[in-house]
């Protein structure tokens, strides 16, 4: 049986991917920064019906050598999906230095035991801030970290995948390694802690956003996004590759158009234009951030390199939202 170790078991996508791969007969070594969730993860995955008894979990973190070796034992294959994420802070040492570092003690690691391939969970973010004034784009563009527009999360992310080529080149190949770069990840999660990309649904369904703000994003399933990561190890075709994933493009409007029509009559009923969405943002630090984007269409959802190396077969979005926003429903959060 083979064995895979996936980094930062509590997280999102993480507990996706533990989730598919035990149903896939996998066995699975997870980490986790707090030994206390332990039972959050076990009871998550037992409610799912997936079986346990190939699951073994293990505490250790990004920022120290300490349990890493217990939890690389024996693994033949590594999904490094750890990563800091959160749009509470603008503190750049809290994204930049923990990404980065921990990509390269991973990796050190997957060497020293002899990993046979490594997949990376990047982002878009790595594709999108280019500097350049064009709308699509695709595996080939890099953002670029040295950018004074450039923001914490996305040159958090830039530079770890930057990082993670620069391993395996330098250290003559020891094992190979595929990225995955989803857009903005959405879709149920298999635990009440619905993940920090989840609250730009989270917002627009419970009415925290009043109007909708002229902002586009990719959408992604975080199901089709742990899919990706499996079938990009799985493939010998992935070797060397990074791959964008977005099923489509969506702006807040037709987000709220799509929730409104389907019940939940919290949403934003009106969209504003965007100087008065910038005027807006004077008042509100997390609406300040998204200013440089307000009104621009930044896509990777043309590239279909995913479908077409992997065979990867996503959900459309709006069934990823709704579903989603149905679980918001029943935890309660909507007052």
């Amino acid at each position: 049986m083979e064995k895979v170790l996936v980094t930062g078991a509590t997280g999102y996508i993480a507990l996706h991917c533990i989730h598919q791969l035990l149903n896939q007969g996998y066995a699975v070594n997870g980490s986790l920064r707090s030994p206390e969730r332990k039972d959050e993860i076990i009871e998550a995955l037992k409610k799912d019906n997936t079986p346990v008894e190939n699951l073994s979990l293990f505490t250790f973190n990004l920022t120290e050598d300490d349990g890493w070796d217990e939890g690389m034992e024996g693994c033949d294959f590594l999904l490094h999906v750890a990563s800091p994420l959160s749009i509470n802070t603008h503190d750049e040492d809290y994204f930049v230095k923990p990404a980065v570092s921990g990509v390269k003690r991973a990796l050190k690691f997957a060497k020293k035991h002899n990993v046979k391939k490594v997949i990376l969970t990047s982002s878009v973010a790595a594709i999108l801030e280019t500097g350049e004034d064009k709308q699509y784009f695709d595996e080939t563009d890099w953002s670029d970290p040295e950018s004074p527009e450039i923001s914490h999360y996305s040159k958090s992310k830039t530079l770890a995948e930057m990082a993670a080529w620069d391993f395996v080149k330098e250290e003559g190949h020891p094992f190979e390694l595929a990225v995955i770069n989803p857009a903005l990840v959405t879709g149920p999660s298999l635990t009440n802690d619905l993940g920090e990309s989840n609250k730009a649904i989270e917002m627009v369904v419970t009415g925290k956003m009043a109007v909708a703000i002229p902002i586009q994003f990719g959408f992604v399933d975080v199901r089709d996004v742990a899919d990706a990561h499996i079938l990009a190890m799985k493939s010998s075709l992935s070797n060397g590759e990074r791959f964008a994933l977005s099923e489509k493009d969506l702006w807040y409007k037709d987000i709220a158009k799509l929730l409104k029509s389907n019940g939940f009559n919290k949403v934003p009923s009106m969209s504003v234009p965007i100087w008065l969405a910038k005027f807006l943002a004077n008042f509100n630090q997390q609406l300040k951030a998204t200013v440089p984007f307000m009104g621009r269409v930044r896509s990777t959802s043309k590239t279909t390199k995913a479908e077409d190396i992997l065979g990867w077969n996503p959900r459309p979005a709006e069934e990823s939202i709704l579903d989603v926003a149905n679980q918001i429903k029943e935890m309660g959060l909507i007052k």
